[in-house]
């Protein structure tokens, strides 16, 4: 029986190649000189937030193809409470992740800019958030076209 999150709407990838043209050019952009490491982790945090199970598998997938440890992709969700698991420059760019996706308050908090601008350069904070907005974006999509992620597609084949 095919469940609620399996089922999906649409495959917009295909139906609008363009935009998944236009969505990957902006990902590669977000991508260029920012450290692969905080750029997953953020991707993580932000599929988290945005209940996005298939940038989580993908991403949780490439961080441990990268060599990412197990105990830290576990505390991910919980990096404020992990002391000394995730660096000064890691934490920042989470919290900066976190205000960005939320924006609960309708904006990015001062003090969160600012550990974020103490911990990158002018070019490398640029890419953090285009990385952040990117990562968003394609969260956005998958969830409401309910994009199966990799993971469940091959466990469903291997039930069938």
């Amino acid at each position: 029986m095919t469940t609620h999150a399996t089922t999906p709407r649409m495959n917009i990838w295909k139906t609008a190649p363009a935009v998944y043209e236009g969505m990957s050019a902006f990902q590669q952009a977000a991508a260029k000189g920012l450290d692969k490491v905080v750029a997953e982790l953020i991707k993580i945090r932000c599929s988290q937030i945005n209940k996005c199970a298939h940038c989580l598998d993908m991403h949780l997938t490439e961080a441990r193809d990268q060599g990412e440890s197990q105990l830290r992709l576990d505390l991910v969700a919980t990096w404020q409470e992990a002391t000394g698991i995730f660096t000064e420059r890691e934490q920042a760019a989470l919290a900066l992740a976190e205000a960005i996706t939320v924006l609960t308050d309708g904006f990015v908090p001062d003090e969160v800019f600012e550990r974020a601008a103490a911990h990158f350069d002018e070019a490398e904070l640029a890419q953090l958030i285009a990385q952040i907005v990117a990562i968003n974006a394609w969260n956005q999509f998958n969830v409401t076209c309910r994009t199966v992620p990799a993971g469940v597609r091959r466990a469903l084949r291997e039930q069938a």
